[in-house]
């Protein structure tokens, strides 16, 4: 007899193969689609131009597409290309490994800092020119912070003034008014369900014009109201639009259909960290992925952190690996903001990963994510959670019992002293015991279970993953094994529930949605010279049926 469910189940997977595999552009039909697009008029962006606030970093280095546009302008003045060559270089230099440190100095001694040389920064003051002049190697990083900084206000000056009166501003306003179209569900194809969650399912979709892969989370906007869950779902929504992290997923889209709300995110075909630790292999997984993974969590949780967010819900499954073996925070349902000095008391996150003072109750802020983190590294080392062993039937009771009550015990053949030290020292259960809590210097990144990793060159993607997903392989259960929600009844949306709707379905979140454009080739089709314009408009359909701003 055939089995319904393994071929409904063999399809949903190919079809979402075959998507990711032709998601570089050149199938006919996204060539048909990209061919009615049209960058709107410059008349378009005149009111868009006189609410712009004028401010050098976020409009041209934040921005992916208000940075390419600065840098194409600048090209045109020699002087500025100087300028931004010398930035570049000295990046260069700061993210160099040791053994190219050397070369890279000598090269920006000779190529800028000489008064004779052909790229000389002319533009310093006199007395930071001598000092740049007469650098040693003794001095260089001290002396190029300062040229660093002075070359960077010689950019926003003279330079961003003539910047905003180019065409490449006006270019790039147009690119702006384009991000701001109005996102449905038209501009996606949906495939599998991926999984799901408390309001709904987790689907992959692909942006129909750029061939773009995204996890769509659906939010069934009944459950939502009929579980008050609409203010969570709304401080996730906000809290991913904040965030802006390589450790971290990022949202793209913010939209509504008739029957929900949804959240388009980065997609991690890898699978999550609970899956690699329980499904592939022995149980665990090999201590170089375990140091590389926990230092990109680090990064992700500090850069929460920074911007005042506690995480609360750290934990393997919602630790997700992308295509090529990177890994990203998920799921922010449960993290909060709040306001510096201050503390909060409510009781969340997930059971065996909770820390004592979120147990007891008491005031706490960022110290329950490092917790969470020491348990996560010990599960990643021994294939169980710290309180609670590999099957173990236990109540939640017990579990937090374990927590406030028991030391954890390291007999896994797997812990050496530095592993077992970083697992002790996230796991105190006085806070002020615990790494990442000490004071304002005690960064967990200077542990030295971390010594091989430069975290400089990881925080800007330099450093190759020990462990690449296969590109054929689906990382999800298979859609039999997702359960189906119940049909909810009996609730009815009033005019606060839709003022609600609309505040959510945000549309394209900038970062993700311009560095989306570069990536799938449309910045580059859309800004070629010898493209034909669309005759059709901003908000026209072209002869195709296929709306120019799909």
């Amino acid at each position: 007899m055939c089995d319904m469910g393994g071929l409904d189940n063999l399809i949903a997977n190919t079809a979402y193969l075959q998507a990711r595999k032709s998601g570089d552009g050149d199938t006919k039909e996204m060539q048909k689609r990209r061919r009615s697009l049209s960058l709107p008029k410059p008349e378009q962006c005149v009111e868009l131009r006189q609410k712009t606030e004028m401010n050098f970093e976020n409009l041209c280095e934040q921005q992916p597409i208000g940075k390419k546009l600065f840098r194409q302008f600048t090209a045109t003045v020699p002087e500025y290309q100087v300028a931004i060559d010398f930035l570049d270089e000295l990046n260069n230099w700061d993210l160099a490994e040791s053994t190219s440190k050397d070369n890279l100095r000598q090269n920006i001694t000779t190529s800028f800092l000489k008064p004779d040389s052909k790229n000389f920064i002319a533009y310093l003051c006199a007395e930071l020119a001598e000092k740049c002049k007469n650098v040693t190697e003794k001095d260089f990083e001290e002396v190029m912070e300062k040229a660093k900084e002075e070359t960077r206000n010689f950019l926003k000056g003279k330079a961003f003034d003539e910047y905003q009166n180019s065409p490449f501003f006006e270019r790039f306003l147009r690119w702006k008014v384009f991000e701001r179209q109005p996102i449905t569900e038209k501009y996606f194809y949906e495939f599998r369900i991926l999984g799901k969650g408390g309001f709904g399912e987790v689907c992959a979709i692909q942006v129909k014009v750029s061939g773009q892969m995204y996890a769509c989370k659906k939010l069934d906007k009944k459950r939502l109201k009929k579980k008050k869950g609409e203010k969570m779902a709304l401080l996730e929504k906000e809290i991913l639009e904040k965030v802006n992290s390589l450790f971290i997923v990022k949202l793209a889209y913010a939209y509504e259909t008739k029957s929900h709300l949804c959240l388009v995110m980065s997609l991690m075909n890898g699978g999550d960290l609970k899956y690699h630790i329980y499904n592939i292999g022995e149980r665990g997984i090999e201590m170089n992925r375990a140091i590389y993974y926990t230092a990109q969590i680090t990064c992700g949780i500090l850069h929460l952190h920074s911007i005042n967010i506690v995480y609360r819900d750290m934990k393997p499954e919602n630790v997700l690996l992308d295509d090529n073996g990177q890994c990203r925070l998920s799921d922010l349902g449960l993290a909060v903001e709040i306001k510096e000095g201050k503390s909060i008391n409510q009781k969340a996150g997930t059971n065996g990963y909770m820390a004592p003072e979120i147990l007891k109750e008491e005031d706490y802020t960022y110290s329950v994510d490092w917790f969470a983190l020491g348990c996560s590294i010990y599960e990643m080392v021994a294939g169980r959670t710290p309180f609670k062993d590999f099957k173990e039937k236990m109540n939640k009771d017990e579990v937090k019992r374990r927590t406030l009550e028991e030391e954890v015990k390291y007999d896994h053949p797997k812990f050496d002293e530095l592993t077992k030290d970083i697992c002790k020292q996230f796991l105190m259960k006085k806070v002020e015991d615990r790494l990442g809590c000490r004071g304002t210097h005690d960064d967990p990144r200077k542990h030295a279970w971390f010594k091989s990793i430069v975290f400089q060159r990881l925080e800007a993607g330099l450093i190759d993953p020990p462990f690449v997903p296969d590109p054929s392989v689906v990382y999800a259960k298979e859609i039999g094994d997702i359960a189906d929600f119940s049909e909810i009844r009996g609730i009815e949306f009033d005019d606060k529930d839709k003022k609600f709707f609309k505040r959510f379905a945000t549309g394209a979140v900038s970062i993700p949605w311009q560095e989306e454009m570069i990536e799938t080739g449309l910045f580059d089709e859309l800004n070629d010279p010898s493209r034909k314009e669309s005759a059709a408009g901003i908000n026209s359909e072209s002869r195709s049926g296929v709306c120019a701003l799909l």
